[in-house]
């Protein structure tokens, strides 16, 4: 029977298809670290496809640290610290059930990078960026409750300011985290009341960059970041004691 990717995933290549099914599997837990993919002969034969299309999807996995081929040993799910978790098909494997742990490192992630982003923005932000920033903030207030828009629009502001930040390692994580960016926004985003009241802390980022004020830039997106997480940690069961304080987040 063919993989069930296959209808989601029609107009990609039959590999790709391959390489996302076995992905996911990975991601989830279901094919854990140590354990031995089947053989090339069942493998092909379980999802259908040929043996070209599978050792293609097996090369693509390799190249993101998933799995790894020995000669005699067979093929073996490594362990999840070899995983490049920046890649964006890594990363949006993740979805849409990601484990709590990984979003809390997300958000870690975000809260170490994008504060400071912040403060890199509102020093050297164009007025280009600045025109930019603030389309991005009146495209969330304009977002039909509700819909993709909300995502949308709260993923291009944000990628707005690490745009602005003028470093292009910045530009380039806002690329590779999209795919996780808008599934984090999908669960934290407690319904429409909860996008509304994220307004204001977003408008707060915004005119601190826009004033050119590095310090209260950085400040005002740690509280948007450390609201939304609190909110997330809630959504998911987790404690709502966290010890970014403690060491300085």
């Amino acid at each position: 029977m063919p993989s069930s990717m296959s209808r989601t995933y029609a107009k990609r290549s039959l590999h790709s298809i391959v390489a996302h099914d076995l992905g996911s599997r990975i991601v989830s837990g279901k094919l854990a670290p140590g354990d031995v993919l089947p053989t090339e002969a069942a493998l092909s034969e379980s999802l259908d496809v040929s043996r070209t299309a599978l050792r293609e999807a097996i090369k693509i996995l390799s190249a993101k640290g998933l799995i790894e081929s020995r000669p005699k040993t067979g093929t073996r799910v490594k362990p999840r610290k070899s995983w490049n978790l920046l890649d964006p098909d890594v990363l949006s494997w993740h979805f849409p059930d990601p484990d709590p742990a990984f979003l809390y490192g997300l958000f870690e992630t975000r809260m170490i990078i994008e504060p400071n982003t912040a403060a890199m923005a509102a020093e050297r932000a164009t007025e280009e960026q600045l025109a930019t920033i603030e389309a991005a903030y009146t495209g969330m207030e304009n977002a039909e409750l509700g819909t993709e828009a909300v995502y949308i629009t709260d993923l291009v502001f944000h990628q707005a300011i690490l745009d602005a930040s003028g470093n292009d390692f910045m530009k380039s994580f806002g690329m590779l985290i999209e795919t996780a960016l808008i599934g984090s926004f999908r669960l934290s985003s407690g319904g429409p009341k909860a996008h509304v009241k994220s307004l204001p802390d977003h408008f707060a980022v915004y005119r601190a960059i826009a004033h050119r004020e590095p310090g209260d830039a950085r400040e005002a997106m740690r509280n948007l970041l450390s609201r939304t997480m609190l909110q997330l940690r809630q959504q998911l069961g987790m404690k709502s004691e966290h010890d970014w304080d403690v060491i300085g987040l």
